[in-house]
């Protein structure tokens, strides 16, 4: 297919192995990958996502307390039909719509789509993955290029209660504690899966996999395949997260 009809993803470039790392964004590539869908990631840092965003006409994913509009990724471009989008929940329902798959490869199968926003809100509750951002936050920042460390920082400080990074990022006997309820935490989302079941669809991917495959990617991306907190994750509730991983490794493809 002709670059110029390509659609263009547009994410955040780092340190990591892979460049790739953000969570908001590897849900979309998963599913441009899935969909066999060409396309081509363009890399902007984060001051320049809000000038991309408007040159492009690429609406405002959300507003920011004092009202003003707030860019963020992922965003795409899509040069077949000419229209910009923003928000993952919303790229979603494009390329569906727009790219419809059969109805066994279809990342949101008929009367699933309420059902798949509600796990994906109980997914971030702050008793299931949210203990997480205190550990990955501070360590993303440490992974991104200097021209974009300091609108990360501010973008998510808002997240923490107004604490700095620093000051969220656990050390000693605490770090082991609060590391216990991210353990729990997947332990909540693995009691909402059938054991014998690959996805949360059972046998067929659905979107939610891929959310919930992200947030699992994150962590191997910012830490390394290697890393102890990898390792941990990687084993919880007897492997499934590891293989979860695995089992969608064929659409990680950085295009």
């Amino acid at each position: 297919m002709s670059a110029a009809t390509e659609i263009q993803f547009y994410d955040i470039p780092s340190k990591t192995k892979s460049n790739a790392w953000s969570p908001n964004t590897w849900r979309i590539r998963y599913a441009l990958n899935y969909k066999r869908l060409p396309y081509k990631t363009i890399w902007i840092e984060y001051p320049e996502i809000a000038p991309t965003c408007k040159k492009i006409g690429a609406p405002p994913s959300a507003t920011k307390p004092d009202g003003s509009p707030y860019y963020s990724v992922p965003f795409i471009y899509d040069p077949k039909t000419r229209k910009a989008i923003s928000d993952s929940i919303i790229i979603i329902q494009y390329l569906e719509k727009t790219y419809p798959s059969s109805p066994e490869r279809s990342l949101i199968p008929s009367g699933t789509w309420a059902l798949q926003l509600a796990f994906i809100d109980a997914l971030f509750a702050p008793s299931v993955v949210f203990p997480l951002f205190q550990f990955a936050v501070p360590r993303s920042a440490s992974m991104l290029h200097e021209t974009s460390v300091e609108h990360y920082l501010e973008a998510r400080r808002e997240l923490f209660g107004g604490r700095t990074l620093a000051e969220v990022d656990p050390k000693g006997e605490d770090r082991v504690l609060e590391w216990k309820k991210v353990e729990k935490g997947f332990g909540v989302v693995n009691s909402w899966l059938k054991p014998e079941d690959r996805f949360v669809g059972g046998e067929q991917i659905i979107f939610v996999d891929f959310v919930l495959v992200s947030v699992l990617r994150w962590i191997r991306e910012i830490w390394g395949e290697d890393s102890s907190e990898w390792r941990d994750v990687s084993s919880w509730n007897e492997g499934r997260w590891g293989n979860l991983v695995k089992d969608l490794e064929e659409y990680t493809t950085v295009l």
